[in-house]
């Protein structure tokens, strides 16, 4: 159980809990996910982390169809860049290793931005914390559980 799971169940937010068998050749994880969960790639989100060029983080979540526009998301953050953070970073301040960043229950709370495509969906999939397991989960708890902002960061 990560903690992702974890923050879900106290909250009591209505969610689904996904596992299938990752396989540690694959480095396109939500491709894998989308695949084996046999869901749209659209409505699967992965999790980036990036970073402002005012030292703040932000946690982007795109489709995983979809590349990041970091000019886009540092617009949405106030800041003048972006650009995808140090690993080690990574894993520092959310608690998860690179690849199976959850938006939820991280260490420390970031600003968290989610691309508007994910409006188009009463549920998307997000890593739960641990490569092979996603949450399904309504853009909207998604949003609220973050204090996220849904804003166009793709690409």
């Amino acid at each position: 159980m990560t903690p992702a799971i974890k923050l879900l169940q106290r909250k009591k937010i209505p969610f689904t809990v996904h596992e299938f068998g990752h396989d540690p050749s694959v480095s396109s994880y939500g491709e894998e996910a989308a695949s084996k969960l046999n869901v749209p790639a659209e409505q699967v989100f992965k999790t980036l982390v990036a970073q402002l060029s005012d030292d703040r983080l932000a946690v982007a979540l795109v489709p995983v169809t979809a590349m990041l526009d970091t000019k886009k998301l540092a617009s949405v953050c106030n800041s003048k860049k972006a650009a995808m953070a140090d690993r080690d970073a990574i894993s520092r301040l959310t608690g998860y290793l690179p690849g199976a960043v959850s938006p939820l229950a991280q260490r420390q709370q970031l600003l968290t931005v989610i691309d508007e495509q994910a409006e188009a969906f009463t549920a998307v999939y997000i890593s739960a914390g641990k490569r092979g397991v996603d949450i399904c989960i309504a853009p909207k708890d998604l949003l609220t559980l973050t204090n996220g902002v849904c804003a166009a960061i793709s690409k």
